[in-house]
């Protein structure tokens, strides 16, 4: 192996192997919710999604993204090295009808790094 290919071959395996404590150049996918605190019963609820994941290119990219209402799958984006997510920080959308209080729970997934955690509130629902 020629000291060219050696060298491009060393610097794809150092960009590919997580280094604990280095944030500089990799980073776990994160979200932040944003849902009304309170609605009517039976009214439409809009619920936005904040993922942010610095480094977004074809070998590390936001996976896929969540949300559940009371423990039940209500939207899921899947990303792959292809298609993938349109920036470091994106939003995503989803409607639902609030016919008793929602928990609302959203996660995203780095496909190198993994997920930074769970994001949740609780919208109440009045008559």
């Amino acid at each position: 192996m020629s000291a060219g290919k050696f060298a491009l071959s060393f610097a794809f395996l150092a960009l590919m192997i997580p280094l604990p404590g280095n944030n500089a150049l990799a980073n776990k996918s994160a979200v932040s919710l944003q849902a009304p605190s309170t609605v009517q019963r039976g009214s439409e609820v809009t619920i936005q999604v904040k993922v942010t994941h610095e480094g977004n290119s074809f070998l590390h990219y936001t996976e896929w993204v969540y949300v559940m209402a009371n423990g039940k799958e209500i939207a899921r984006w899947q990303y792959t090295a292809s298609a993938r997510p349109e920036g470091d920080a994106f939003i995503r959308e989803v409607k639902t009808t609030a016919t008793d209080n929602l928990e609302i729970k959203t996660e995203a997934s780095c496909n190198l790094h993994g997920s930074a955690g769970p994001a949740t509130t609780v919208i109440m629902v009045k008559d």
